[in-house]
């Protein structure tokens, strides 16, 4: 998952920590700082100069008379110096972090219009997944409506992305659905031997709901104030798709049974398996009528979708909302054929229709907190990549920029606000962010308006759909979960091609616990097995053993890297006369490239070339390997074979790739160098960049026994030519 960061460098004056490419859309605006450096005029204001070819000065001749000049000096932008804290100054932070204030005021007649068009068509999506998806977290369907209503209101004024549709989501809810369920074996528990009356269930299931929802909240706000924006690459793209994978198989597995007909489990708390296996144990209890329209209701959805696929320049079959046309015409059916009465279908019902009332969320009784926050910290996982995902991906599609810190910050305070109102976690969608690309909405206007929409059919809509079978909502839930399972042979077959074994061992791996155990065990899996990869792959300090190369004695190469050549687009030219290296990038430690001209060991001395910064989780590994080094001249030898180097007499460090080091790193450094010292080996390092410099300078390197004023390796193996008893000269 390569170029995630949506991050800026630089600054941002006097914000609270999310800048980014926001900051560079302001100045395109002409409400940034200048891009260009220009002097300050007397009244404060700075003005941008044009370079003087001849004389070499960025300032403009101020004697020039034409009237071309005067014209070219008209033109020229003025960018008004604005104090810090001033109303202005205020006005433009405001604008930056409630981006509705900026772009509400600039909508026209035409843009109104797209946006209002591409809200409707968002809510005839939504408002049937929000009905269905209230079913996955257990909680009646009115708390589906409130999840699609508060949380896309707040998001439509905090949000940068304009496509982003905010709202309930498959998996979140299933997470949610399954924490749900887990708690109310708690409630079971202090009514036994007795059941619990459905009001209480309910009243359950919404605290439980309402507070992860608050916790979730919290921790993506936290996440969005300290920018931890990068945080949605932390999982693995094998490791992400096998959770997909095997939560929309979860899925399909609950949602077949309603599909059948067949009774609901009698265990409170069961795992997916033990759900399967108790769907085939009753196969024979199959109702023939919900069957007939839970698939013909999917059927109709399929076949909806492939026209629409199949004729993509008839305008008016894309524009027909195929979700809310199947429960509109699933509805009057029953209702015509009375197929709740009289062929004993499962139907919607009643259904209070309320608007949502303000209320703290507080955690239940009987339920303890710390399943709350695991819970929250799992769908925050889950919201948080899918939503940053989607919202990169259509603000590049549209050429617009997106912050993920401003993005997670908006998040959070969409479900901070909306569980007070008794909404389970909001995240984006992605089928309903592609249905408000493809209807081409020009702000977050479009989901204000389908949000809108959705109390509208809160106040007026669940009265008329009373009739409305189960199973045609169950086959919505079934269609959008096949969607998520259509990429996954894709990426099976992908990985099995390239042969990357390890990545399809866990795609496949993680999906099978997640359908065995839980849902949260195969996102922990997904999370924790991804963590580690990129811990064991950032433990490693990149270091290279180099060798002088047989056709150049003043040229460097590494020894179980690729040796410079002409025509190589990989390759590396260590030249001890440049202070700069061709290119730097890493070369593969499996030796499974082979060189263009030999390259040979330095006798007694040890080159090493450090590529990266060091800090202190790759540093603990640089001893070990130095050792290995100097045993072996080779990370590719296994240890088990003799030593084959002769002993180390100096150790070189080209420190050319290496442009910081942190406090631990540098301890550790200072250990390795001491070691050396003891052992009476000397130790130089080349091509120090000044930062780098500084820091050996004030922790005393030069006293350990490194020296570092070296501009290049030839220099350094001259010194230690003359300062020990060995030959260097090639």
């Amino acid at each position: 998952m390569s170029n995630r960061n949506n991050h800026r460098p630089g600054h941002d004056p006097g914000g609270t920590g999310s800048g980014d490419h926001d900051d560079v859309a302001t100045a395109r605006n002409g409400e940034g700082s200048p891009l260009l450096t220009g002097y300050r005029s007397p009244s404060g204001a700075s003005d941008y100069m044009r370079p003087d070819s001849s004389q070499g000065s960025l300032r403009e001749r101020p004697n020039r008379s034409t009237s071309s000049g005067r014209r070219r000096r008209q033109q020229q932008p003025v960018h008004v110096h604005v104090p810090r804290f001033s109303r202005r100054w205020w006005q433009r932070r405001i604008r930056y972090y409630v981006p509705i204030i900026g772009w509400l005021p600039k909508c026209s007649a035409s843009s109104l219009a797209t946006d209002v068009k591409a809200g409707f068509m968002v809510a005839c999506l939504l408002i049937p997944q929000a009905l269905s998806y209230s079913s996955l977290t257990h909680l009646p369907p009115a708390y589906g409506l409130y999840t699609a209503l508060v949380p896309a209101l707040v998001y439509g004024m905090l949000g940068t992305s304009r496509h982003l549709s905010m709202g309930p989501e498959a998996l979140v809810s299933v997470l949610t659905g399954t924490l749900v369920k887990g708690q109310l074996k708690h409630l079971y528990a202090a009514y036994s031997p007795n059941t619990p009356p459905d009001e209480a269930v309910d009243d359950f299931s919404a605290a439980v709901a309402s507070a992860v929802a608050l916790a979730s909240g919290l921790c993506t706000f936290a996440l969005g104030m300290f920018r931890f924006g990068f945080l949605d690459s932390m999982i693995s793209e094998s490791s992400l798709r096998g959770f997909i994978s095997g939560a929309a198989i979860v899925v399909l597995i609950g949602q077949t049974r309603i599909v059948l007909g067949l009774p609901a489990s009698n265990s409170v708390h069961s795992s997916p398996w033990n759900d399967l296996c108790h769907m085939l144990s009753h196969l024979g209890q199959i109702h023939a009528a919900t069957v007939a329209v839970s698939l013909g209701s999917l059927a109709f959805l399929r076949l909806l979708r492939f026209a629409k696929r199949q004729f993509r320049s008839a305008p008016w079959l894309q524009g027909i909302p195929d979700t809310l046309v199947v429960i509109i015409l699933a509805t009057l059916v029953s209702w015509a054929v009375e197929l709740g009465r009289e062929y004993s279908v499962a139907v919607f019902g009643s259904v209070d229709g309320d608007l949502p009332r303000f209320s703290v969320p507080r955690v239940p009784a009987y339920v303890d907190s710390k399943d709350i926050v695991s819970s929250a910290i799992t769908i925050t996982m889950i919201g948080v990549v899918e939503s940053v995902i989607v919202a990169r991906e259509y603000a590049s599609r549209n050429h617009y920029a997106v912050s993920s810190n401003r993005e997670l910050v908006a998040l959070g305070v969409s479900n901070i606000i909306g569980s007070a109102f008794g909404s389970y976690p909001a995240f984006g969608s992605l089928s309903r962010s592609k249905l408000n690309d493809r209807a081409k909405a020009t702000s977050q206007l479009s989901g204000i308006v389908a949000a809108t929409l959705v109390l509208v059919s809160l106040l007026g809509l669940l009265p008329y759909l009373y009739h409305l079978p189960l199973g045609v909502l169950a086959a919505i839930i079934v269609d959008a979960v096949v969607s998520l399972l259509s990429a996954t042979p894709h990426a099976i077959s992908f990985l099995f091609k390239v042969q990357a074994w390890s990545d399809l061992f866990l795609l496949l791996f993680i999906c099978a616990c997640s359908v065995v155990a839980s849902v949260e065990t195969g996102i922990l899996l997904a999370v924790v097995i991804s963590l580690i990869m990129v811990i064991k792959r950032s433990n490693m300090p990149r270091i290279k053993l180099l060798g002088r190369s047989t056709e150049n004695g003043y040229e460097f190469c590494p020894i179980d890297g690729i040796a410079p050549s002409s025509g190589a687009s990989r390759r590396q030219s260590f030249s001890s006369d440049d202070s700069e290296f061709d290119q730097l990038q890493d070369e593969p430690e499996d030796g499974s490239e082979e060189y263009d001209t030999q390259v040979q060991h330095v006798e007694g001395v040890l080159i090493v070339r450090v590529d990266e910064s060091l800090y202190f989780a790759n540093a603990g590994q640089l001893h070990a390997r130095l050792n290995r080094l100097e045993l072996y001249g080779d990370m590719r030898v296994h240890p088990s074979e003799d030593p084959r180097m002769k002993p180390t007499r100096a150790v070189v460090f080209d420190l050319i790739g290496m442009p910081d080091i942190d406090g631990s790193a540098l301890e550790i450094l200072l250990n390795i160098v001491r070691e050396y010292s003891r052992r009476q080996v000397r130790v130089a390092f080349v091509r120090v960049c000044d930062s780098v410099r500084g820091r050996f300078e004030k922790s005393g390197m030069a006293h350990a026994g490194g020296e570092y004023d070296f501009n290049d390796i030839a220099a350094a193996l001259n010194h230690l030519e003359r300062e020990l008893t060995i030959s260097v000269t090639p």
